[in-house]
């Protein structure tokens, strides 16, 4: 394993759209009770479901799932050719027709109302997945899921598990389509480029830019891969195209968060257990028990300012996978980790037969 290549660029920030934030995550698929209870795994509550279609929606601190069973409509059409998937986002911002206005004038294409499964402004994302734009709640005035949606009479209700928001969410795309993609989130949103990384595994690679939002709130990086047997790859014959290939959940104790999820179900990546021989080392004044850490098989980064703490599922919805990241004081990846997970990961794929 070589060390991957990275490099840090910084340019100055703009928000043409107002963004505030990641309001919503839909998700569609054909096992809606499938998804339905990997939810309720994670912590996440079943709180209401729309005024007039078959849309549940699901809440954990500010993480908010919509989960889309409608049988006609754009959710509908995109499980159809997807699978399991996430279908479309809403995007928090100061004014959603203003947003709507800034994106159309720096280039996105809006969606046509017929083609929308809700009365939001929007535009086309990527892999005909759609942004919505929500205006972000006034004092005093209903989110939307207090006035679109109704509360359930029977909610299914449980303590969360610690996953606080969304830290990132990253896309895989098409072999030769990076560049276009990253200069769709920077030239329409403000989004910046904060890493650029070449990675190459014992026998697969890829490359990624990690762009932040310009109100700093979240990441999207972009995958591309290296050659038609990566993990990138594999991602794109099995979702049909190009998409979302993880969620991240950010927790202020990850070590509490996966004891919670003891019995689930939920599967995470296995480490080697020499990763543990020399990580405390290299990333010295880790504050959290060494012990538990080697025993959830978390992965530790870090540089002389702070650390970070992250675990990857096993793919759970189709070809998505979801990461757990604990931060202190560092707004990395887990670079430094790099190796360890694309050995884990390219074990996983010769026990499938990819490679």
């Amino acid at each position: 394993m070589s060390q991957p290549s990275s490099t840090t660029v910084s340019t100055p920030i703009s928000n043409p759209v107002g963004l505030r934030g990641i309001e919503f995550t839909e998700f569609s698929g054909p096992s809606l009770p499938a998804l339905e209870e990997l939810f309720w795994a994670f912590g996440f509550s079943k709180l209401r479901r729309h005024a007039s279609k078959d849309i549940s929606y699901f809440r954990q601190n500010d993480i908010h799932f919509l989960l889309n069973g409608e049988r006609d409509g754009h959710s509908a059409q995109f499980a159809r050719k997807h699978g399991p998937s996430i279908s479309a986002m809403g995007w928090r911002v100061e004014n959603a027709e203003a947003a709507l206005k800034a994106a159309v004038a720096r280039g996105a294409v809006e969606v046509p109302a017929a083609m929308k499964d809700h009365a939001y402004p929007a535009v086309w994302g990527i892999g005909e997945s759609i942004i919505y734009f929500i205006d972000a709640v006034q004092a005093g005035l209903p989110s939307i899921y207090e006035r679109d949606f109704i509360a359930l009479e029977q909610p299914r209700i449980q303590a969360d598990k610690g996953f606080l928001v969304v830290d990132h969410l990253t896309n895989n795309v098409l072999p030769g389509e990076q560049d276009k993609w990253a200069a769709f989130y920077k030239g329409i949103f403000g989004f910046t480029e904060v890493r650029y990384f070449d990675i190459q595994g014992v026998k697969t690679g890829l490359t990624s830019f990690a762009l932040r939002s310009p109100d700093g709130s979240f990441c999207i990086p972009i995958n591309q891969p290296k050659d038609d047997k990566d993990q990138i790859a594999e991602y794109l014959r099995e979702y049909k195209g190009p998409g979302v290939q993880h969620l991240a959940f950010l927790t202020e104790d990850i070590l509490a968060s996966l004891d919670q999820l003891e019995g689930s179900g939920i599967e995470t990546l296995e480490i080697d257990a020499d990763y543990y021989r020399e990580v405390f080392e290299r990333v010295p004044g880790v504050r959290e028990d060494h012990g538990r850490i080697q025993k959830h098989q978390v992965l530790v980064d870090g540089d002389e300012q702070g650390y970070l703490l992250q675990i990857f599922t096993k793919n759970i919805i189709g070809p998505i996978f979801v990461e757990i990241i604990q931060r202190a004081n560092n707004l990395g990846f887990g670079e430094g980790n790099f190796g360890a997970l694309f050995r884990s990961l390219e074990k996983d794929q010769e026990r499938r037969g990819v490679i």
